[in-house]
């Protein structure tokens, strides 16, 4: 398993410095000195891709499914989300809120080692994210890993947010 995330986490990195090298451009000056001046810019801009409003849609409209107990609509529109998720993640690695989806839905269709990786990933770029943060958790008692959970809500225990009384309810309704 974490041989898994290590490979999956190299191929990613490769992924980013290979596309961050080829959007930046090389400038020389009247000096002589030659500069490499990036394209990209520090801070993230809102998410604008069509695939991951798409995949949004669906799976707020299949967690109202899974509410109401439709459970095969549910699942079909968590899969077609994974669908739209992949493909956003292709065009933005590596964006925390892509990889909680990705995370949350894996685990909708029951992929439950993807759900991890990529919740994991989505960690270890933003490691106080709430959600994650309880998705991860939620998981980890899915899986019956109960040291696991109790580990992220206290990381979540710092936050006094609605996610750590949600995972704090999963974690006593599983005993």
């Amino acid at each position: 398993m974490i041989k898994k995330i290590i490979k999956f986490l190299i191929i990613i990195i490769f992924f980013q410095v290979n596309q961050s090298f080829a959007s930046d451009e090389i400038k020389s000056g009247n000096d002589g000195w030659v500069s490499i001046v990036p394209k990209t810019s520090v801070a993230k801009p809102p998410l604008k891709l069509d695939s991951f409003k798409s995949a949004e849609k669906r799976i707020i409209k299949a967690k109202k499914y899974d509410k109401k107990g439709k459970k095969k609509k549910a699942l079909k529109l968590y899969e077609e989300a994974l669908d739209y998720l992949y493909e956003a993640n292709q065009i933005e690695p590596l964006d925390p809120r892509i990889l909680n989806y990705l995370g949350l839905t894996n685990k909708k269709v029951g992929k439950l080692e993807d759900a991890e990786i990529y919740l994991i990933m989505g960690l270890e770029i933003e490691p106080e994210n709430n959600e994650m943060n309880k998705n991860l958790g939620i998981l980890y008692v899915a899986t019956n890993r109960m040291d696991e959970a109790n580990k992220r809500l206290n990381i979540l225990n710092k936050c006094n947010c609605q996610e750590y009384s949600e995972l704090n309810q999963i974690i006593k309704n599983s005993k």
